[in-house]
């Protein structure tokens, strides 16, 4: 019975931590909407330059800062931390409609992006009040709280089309303030319904906190997270300019598709936490990793088409040419069929396809040698990349890494048990400047080779990279396992 009460205490945490976090991670995106609608509606001229950096700033903040709040939820409790970082975030986006100039929006943007550090409150809160045995499952339900950025890009435009009918300049400061409300509304439920948990006997210096960075594990984790989580945020907002840009979509229609990215990859990551309590995160992250190569080296290939040289026509014997016509070419008593220029390939094809025609190179009375070539052969091989393949792969590397997402986060509390806030929010602060520095990446790849897949294969690389790392450290880790088996029953024998 006792056993059964603190499972049901632990759900009702479970439950204002997976609240909270979706609420935060709404606010976290809120600008990726709000800027977009406020320079397209001409109510600020700012540059591309000062967009980006506005969409970027919340996500820098949310990412730094997450180590050291995870320090202040393991000396702390998660309660009291993440009761005060909901109302403290709230009074920027309160001020927000009265900001009048790129630096004070940059300067509340800043303050508010303080919610994206409720991941490592959230993640060292959680897992103190589950077993092991129940820590996968609780911290990838948890973690469906990334499935806010799906709320703010499927709501706040309709908000602020809605407000914007009766005031067009001023309609859009309500948004923000309902922003605010709700972080206010969550945060007093907070500090109501919630019960204070927090690591006992924990008399350790910020120091000796910070000792587990030393560990080369916490940084291989934080690769993995820079993956998953890193650049799944980053692809949330790369996507809608690479449909628009390739496919030609709409707005609307590019927005859906990212949409169709994010939002499973958000909540599959339950079903990831589930999976690493069945199989182990090892074997999960194997999988994840795997797939990721797999799926990021069919995305990078891009819409092309290359042409080449394809087979033409040699002289069978010398002569001279005495008929030329569309069809063939006759050289002394010998006629040569020469091949048409197919009509236009197909388009939206799954794979590639090739037209092959051939040119004649030869005038008519002209001398013919034996071998000289008569006409000259084109192939052009053509691959459209097709849009719904190309959705289907983004959706299914979207739902690996929010699988991955749950995996990295099971191995924490394994490996650091007493120090989850600590390395969560190292992990999770490595993870989170993935989705800053990610299109800065991407925008660089794309200047430098003028294909928008390039960063696919950045992607490849990378999770290559990490693949073989962990591959690495752990026939490593097993290797050694084996030796000391080895050492201990030499010495039992003797």
């Amino acid at each position: 019975m006792k056993n059964s009460n603190a499972l049901s205490q632990s759900h009702k945490i479970l439950f204002l931590n997976t609240l909270a976090f979706t609420v935060c991670f709404a606010c976290w995106t809120l600008n990726g909407v709000l800027v977009t609608f406020l320079v397209d509606n001409g109510i600020f001229h700012w540059s591309v330059v000062q967009v980006g950096w506005l969409l970027g700033i919340p996500i820098l903040t949310g990412s730094i800062m997450r180590l050291p709040i995870g320090i202040l939820t393991d000396k702390f409790g998660g309660k009291y931390v993440f009761s005060l970082l909901l109302l403290l975030s709230s009074i920027p986006l309160f001020l927000l409609p009265y900001a009048d100039s790129f630096f004070m929006f940059a300067l509340l943007s800043f303050f508010f992006g303080m919610v994206g550090t409720s991941f490592a409150v959230g993640i060292g809160y959680t897992s103190i009040w589950y077993p092991k045995e129940w820590q996968g499952r609780a911290l990838g339900i948890f973690g469906m709280g990334n499935a806010g950025a799906a709320i703010t890009t499927f709501l706040a435009p309709s908000l602020l089309n809605h407000f914007s009918i009766s005031d067009p300049q001023n309609g859009w400061k309500i948004l923000p303030v309902i922003y605010a409300v709700s972080l206010v509304v969550i945060g007093v439920a907070f500090l109501i319904f919630a019960q204070n948990k927090k690591i006992e006997n924990n008399t350790k210096s910020v120091s000796q906190m910070l000792t587990p960075l030393k560990s080369a594990r916490v940084w291989r984790f934080g690769a993995y997270y820079f993956l998953v989580f890193g650049c799944f945020v980053a692809y949330s907002q790369w996507l809608l300019p690479n449909f628009m840009n390739v496919y030609q979509t709409s707005l609307v229609m590019g927005g859906l598709f990212a949409t169709m990215f994010s939002l499973p990859s958000g909540v599959i990551r339950a079903f990831g936490g589930y999976l690493s309590d069945k199989f182990g995160a090892r074997k999960v992250m194997y999988w994840v990793l795997g797939s990721s190569v797999i799926l990021s080296a069919l995305l990078m290939v891009p819409k092309m088409e290359i042409t080449t040289d394809g087979p033409g026509i040699l002289a069978a014997k010398k002569g001279v040419v005495n008929d030329i016509n569309n069809k063939t070419v006759k050289v002394g008593d010998k006629e040569y069929p020469i091949m048409q220029k197919a009509s236009l390939v197909n388009e939206n094809a799954i794979f590639p396809t090739t037209s092959s025609w051939q040119d004649v190179v030869v005038a008519n009375n002209q001398n013919v040698a034996k071998k000289e070539l008569i006409a000259k052969g084109i192939t052009v091989i053509k691959f459209d990349a097709n849009m719904w393949v190309f959705l289907v792969l983004v959706i299914l590397i979207g739902i690996s890494w929010g699988i991955g997402k749950a995996a990295v986060y099971k191995h924490i509390p394994e490996y650091f048990p007493n120090e989850v806030g600590v390395v969560g929010g190292m992990v999770g602060m490595i993870g989170g400047l993935g989705g800053f520095f990610g299109p800065i990446i991407f925008g660089y790849l794309l200047t430098a080779t003028g294909i928008w897949s390039s960063s696919w294969i950045f992607i490849l690389i990378f999770s290559i990279v990490c693949l073989v790392w962990m591959h690495y450290t752990i026939t490593q880790m097993t290797k050694k396992k084996e030796l000391t088996a080895t050492h201990f029953k030499l010495e039992t024998v003797s």
